[in-house]
C-alpha cells in the first residue's frame, strides 16, 4: 500500500482522507492542532455567540472509523521532495505521495510588528483571544470614571470588508445595541465607537452589488461606521497611519484584511505563486513535482481563464478539490481536471440580518439568515456539535443573552515545551 501523508486537517484535509481508497492507501494527517475546526464561525467565537469546543471536533475520534488513516500532531519544520520526507517537531515522516492542504495565515502585507499589536480570527486560538480582548475593554470601561479614557477603551477598528470583517463587525455592533443597555448600565452604548475599514470601493467585494450595498445598510443600523477606499499603513502605539497620512487613537483592531499561504520551509520558491500560494495544474498537482507532490484548498494557486488570481479562498474549492483528487489517485485511469462549481456566497450581518447570493439570484433578510444558518450548520462536524449550536442560536435568538461572556485568561507559567523546538 503507498502511504500518503496529508500536511492540515481543514475542509480539504479531512475531505481527502475519508475518501481515498482504503485498499489502496495507508494515509498520515498531519495537524498542529489535534482537531477540525469551523473556520466560519470563529467570528461567532470572538463574539461571544458560541464556545470554541462547539465548533470543534477531535481528530482521533474522526479517524478511529477510518483504520487506514492516522493522525500525527506537529508543526512542519522541512519538506524534502528529493527524499520524500516531512519533518515535524517530533520525527520525519516518509511518503509516497504528499499532499499539502495547510490553509493560510493572515497577511500583514509587510506593516511592521503589525502581528504582534492587533487581534486575528484565523484560529480557534486567535477567535478566543480576541474576545477575551473585547470583554475586557467592556469591564475596564466599566469603572472608568475618566470620560476620555472610556471612550478610548470603547473603540473597535475592524480592518477588512470582507465576509469575516462584515460578520465581526456586525457581531460587536449588536453587543452595543441589545447587550450594553441591559447588562452594562454604568456604560452609555452611544460612547461605544465601532469602525469598519476597506481597502476597495465596497464591502463584501467578491460578491454582487447589491449584496454589498445590503450588507452596509444593516452593518450602518447597528451603529458600525464604513468606510471605504481606506487603507490602514500602520499601528504605533495606539494611533493608526491610514494611507492618505491621517492618524487616530484606537484602542483595538481586529485583523480581517487579507490572507496568505501558510509558508511551507523546503517547497521550492519557483513552486510559489500570488501570496504565497503553491501552484498547481488543473489535477492539484504541484508544479515541477507532478509525480508525488499536490496543494489542495486556500493554499493552492490554480489559475484558469475564469479565475485568473486562483479560486476563492473558502470552504467550497477546498471540499471539491480534495474530493476529485481522491477520485482521480482511485483511479488514475480515468482522471478528471478540477472544474470548479460555484454554489453562491453568502454572509450574516447579524440576527435577521444576511445576504445570500446565488450569481444571478439575490436574497436578503430573514429568510437569507435562515438559509445562512442551516448550511453553517449541517456544515458543523459531529452531531453533539449541531445541537448545542442550534440550541444556542435558538437562546440567543429568543434573548440575546448568553452564558459565554467569561474572561478566561491562560496562566503564564509553567510554560509548554515541545520535543525539537
Amino acid at each position: 500500500m503507498e502511504r500518503i501523508v496529508i500536511i492540515g486537517g481543514g475542509f480539504a484535509g479531512l475531505n481527502l482522507a475519508k475518501h481515498l481508497d482504503k485498499s489502496k492507501y495507508r494515509v498520515m494527517v498531519i495537524d498542529r492542532h489535534n482537531f477540525h475546526c469551523f473556520p466560519p464561525l470563529f467570528y461567532q467565537v470572538a463574539s461571544s455567540g458560541l464556545d470554541a469546543s462547539n465548533i470543534s471536533f477531535p481528530f482521533r475520534r474522526e479517524f478511529k472509523k477510518m483504520k487506514n488513516v492516522s493522525y500525527h500532531m506537529g508543526h512542519v519544520k522541512e519538506i524534502d521532495m528529493e527524499k520524500r520526507t516531512v519533518r515535524t517537531s517530533y520525527e520525519t515522516i516518509p511518503y509516497d505521495k504528499l499532499v499539502v492542504a495547510a490553509g493560510t495565515t493572515n497577511n500583514y502585507y509587510g506593516i511592521p510588528d503589525m502581528e504582534k499589536k492587533v487581534f486575528g480570527m484565523k484560529t480557534v486560538a486567535e477567535a478566543s483571544h480576541t474576545r477575551d480582548e473585547i470583554l475586557d475593554r467592556l469591564e475596564r470601561a466599566a469603572i472608568c470614571k475618566d470620560p476620555a479614557r472610556r471612550r478610548e477603551l470603547l473603540s473597535f477598528l475592524v480592518v477588512g470588508g470582507g465576509p469575516s470583517g462584515v460578520e465581526i463587525a456586525g457581531a460587536i455592533g449588536e453587543m452595543k445595541k441589545y447587550i450594553l443597555p441591559r447588562e452594562y448600565p454604568e456604560l452609555d452604548p452611544a460612547e461605544m465607537k465601532i469602525t469598519l475599514v476597506e481597502g476597495t470601493g465596497r464591502v463584501l467585494g467578491a460578491m454582487s452589488a447589491k449584496c454589498s450595498e445590503k450588507a452596509r445598510t444593516y452593518l450602518e443600523s447597528l451603529c458600525v461606521e464604513v468606510r471605504l477606499n481606506t487603507l490602514v499603513k500602520g499601528y504605533d502605539d495606539k494611533y493608526v497611519t491610514f494611507a492618505d497620512g491621517s492618524r487616530e487613537y484606537w484602542e483595538t483592531i481586529i485583523w480581517n484584511a487579507g490572507i496568505k499561504g501558510e509558508p511551507m520551509p523546503g517547497i521550492p520558491q519557483d513552486c510559489l505563486g500570488r501570496g504565497g500560494r503553491i501552484r498547481v495544474d488543473e489535477y492539484n498537482r504541484i508544479i515541477g513535482h507532478e509525480q508525488d507532490a499536490f496543494a489542495l484548498g486556500d493554499i493552492a494557486l490554480m489559475t484558469t481563464e475564469k479565475y485568473p488570481f486562483g479560486h476563492p479562498q473558502v470552504a467550497q474549492p477546498a471540499i471539491q478539490q480534495a474530493r476529485n483528487l481522491a477520485r482521480n489517485l482511485n483511479d488514475p485511469d480515468r482522471k478528471r481536471k478540477f472544474v470548479y462549481n460555484d454554489k453562491g456566497s453568502m454572509a450574516t450581518v447579524g440576527k435577521n440580518r444576511a445576504v445570500v447570493d446565488l450569481g444571478h439570484t439575490f436574497f436578503d433578510g430573514w429568510f437569507a439568515w435562515a438559509i445562512w444558518m442551516l448550511i453553517h450548520l449541517i456544515s458543523i462536524l459531529g452531531m453533539r456539535n449541531r445541537i448545542i449550536v442550534l440550541l444556542n442560536w435558538t437562546w440567543n435568538y429568543l434573548t440575546y443573552s448568553t452564558s459565554l461572556r467569561l474572561l478566561l485568561r491562560p496562566t503564564r507559567f509553567p510554560e509548554r515545551r515541545h520535543w525539537g523546538d
